[in-house]
């Protein structure tokens, strides 16, 4: 196991370097400037611009001093900001995102194995075809969506919750439910397939025959191999997360 650990740590580090120089690259040969949105400035300013941010290098210069800066950990300035870089934005506001991402990995991971549980018990009943529809609504409506959906029947019309922000508890509820449905929808589908294929293992019979309870069956025997989907999907979840709640976080401010 640590030697996998060590070659998947080790595998990041080209990977990062790829995605990097394409980053580069693609953000140079797009068509105008970050100055652009701006008012417009004499030609003069803006050189001085472009000579502060070694935007008047050439191409491979500007290339060679981005990466010798990102291996110091260096993102540069901001262009919106001066008075501020990049990473001191970054760490202003990642922990924002890493909290809700969190919140919104507990309530997709303890809503959709409910669903997942339920459903797996009574195949092809209401019992299934509900959460299961459910969970294709919440994989199919977007959460830019169903955020602005949320803040209407839960804030605007029955005034239970604020509208945005992140102060307390309850400002939090609703951006976590938002980000974490789609995930929790993708848990159920999964925890259902993985539950449906170990309760109709010998195993699960035998325990069943020796007469423990249902609930012991399937809490203790079952899901123990059923979850292995759901636990498989988490690393792409966690990552999604985190990179997803950025339309979350502008819908609630």
């Amino acid at each position: 196991m640590g030697s996998y650990i060590l070659r998947r740590l080790l595998g990041m580090f080209p990977v990062l370097f790829i995605i990097a120089t394409i980053v580069f690259f693609l953000v140079r040969l797009a068509p105008g400037g970050p100055f652009d949105a701006e008012r417009r400035v004499s030609t003069e300013v803006l050189q001085h611009l472009e000579a502060h941010y070694n935007l008047d290098a050439p191409l491979h210069v500007q290339y060679v001093n981005y990466m010798a800066n990102l291996l110091r950990g260096d993102l540069g300035p901001s262009l919106r900001q001066p008075a501020r870089s990049v990473a001191g934005w970054i760490a202003l506001r990642f922990p924002v995102s890493l909290e809700l991402g969190l919140y919104a990995l507990i309530i997709a991971l303890a809503v959709g194995l409910a669903a997942g549980v339920v459903a797996s018990l009574r195949p092809n009943s209401w019992g299934d075809h509900a959460p299961m529809a459910l969970a294709m609504a919440g994989i199919c409506i977007p959460n830019f969506m169903l955020g602005p959906l949320l803040v209407l029947v839960f804030a605007l019309w029955l005034g239970w919750l604020p509208v945005a922000g992140w102060d307390g508890a309850a400002s939090k509820i609703l951006p976590s439910i938002t980000l974490g449905a789609a995930y929790a929808a993708y848990v159920a589908r999964l925890s259902r397939g993985g539950m449906l294929e170990v309760l109709g293992q010998d195993f699960i019979r035998t325990a069943r025959a020796k007469g423990l309870r249902e609930s012991r069956v399937v809490l203790r025997h079952a899901l123990r191999g059923g979850i292995q989907p759901v636990v498989s999907f988490l690393g792409p979840a966690a990552a999604g997360l985190l990179t997803g709640s950025f339309v979350v976080e502008m819908i609630f401010q």
